[in-house]
């Protein structure tokens, strides 16, 4: 009878990560290779896709934790695009012992803090679970097919006609406008047309 109760408790609890297993859900998780000398392309969603990151002060939230974090672990921002409800990255860690989950935590956390004590997040969740995506970039062409690719985001989105319209995105900085938010590190490679 006991483990009749037990059982009847897990069906009826919602699917987190210690039922998954016997809920027979598969968790999301995202792999990540913190191999030296890689750049990556992270991108990470807010909770539900809810649009957060949508007004200045919380963009500019976001971007000061990113400033403080990269002053910490060490890695150079080659671009960004802050969207109202995700967020794209292109970093590279200058140390061979790093750890992109460590770097994540450290952008992520405090930002989520300021955001929630500032009243611009009702939920208890800034952040979506889950990892979001990760992925380790070596070949030039490959790191700006991905700098291209997040720089159009706001594009596509329409919501402006050119990359460099939007504030909290690093194509203004690359199209050398000084009012830009976040300075940028130049150690990214020279581009190479193919």
């Amino acid at each position: 009878m006991h483990g009749v109760r037990r059982r009847v408790a897990r069906l009826a609890c919602k699917p987190c990560c210690r039922h998954n297993a016997v809920m027979g859900f598969k968790a999301k998780t995202c792999v990540r290779y913190n191999k030296p000398w890689d750049a990556h392309a992270l991108t990470f969603s807010c909770f539900k896709k809810r649009p957060f990151l949508k007004s200045e002060f919380a963009a500019q939230i976001f971007i000061d934790s990113l400033n403080a974090a990269r002053r910490r672990l060490s890695f150079d921002i080659w671009a960004y695009v802050v969207m109202p409800d995700h967020v794209h990255l292109l970093i590279w860690p200058r140390r061979d012992d790093y750890s992109i989950s460590r770097i994540l935590f450290s952008i992520k956390r405090p930002a989520a803090y300021r955001i929630r004590k500032a009243g611009l997040c009702d939920d208890p969740h800034v952040w979506q679970g889950g990892g979001g995506y990760d992925r380790n970039l070596w070949k030039v062409r490959t790191i700006f097919k991905e700098f291209d690719y997040m720089h159009a985001n706001p594009v596509r989105r329409g919501l402006c006609l050119t990359p460099e319209e939007w504030k909290y995105s690093s194509a203004a900085y690359w199209a050398g406008r000084i009012n830009a938010p976040l300075e940028l590190d130049n150690t990214i490679p020279l581009r190479q047309e193919v």
